[in-house]
């Protein structure tokens, strides 16, 4: 499965590398049980809400690794 922005967050969360990736720039958001109330969204949605606000100078680089993880 190739993962990018467009992805869903729940299906990131069940791989372990896209997973890790997302941890690296969210530290310990896979461990984070509010993360399940998110798990319909988009990465790229949940970016845009400003709680996540974090994310956006990141964006272009977590989708580089999310899509580099065959």
């Amino acid at each position: 499965m190739a993962f990018s922005l467009d992805s869903k967050v729940k299906d990131i969360l069940k791989n372990p590398e896209a997973a890790a990736v997302l941890d690296k720039y969210s530290p310990d958001a896979s461990k984070n049980p509010q993360m399940k109330l998110v798990g319909g969204l988009t990465l790229r949605k949940l970016a845009s809400f400003p709680q996540s606000a974090f994310l956006k100078p990141h964006l272009e680089e977590l989708e580089k690794e999310l899509q580099a993880i065959e």
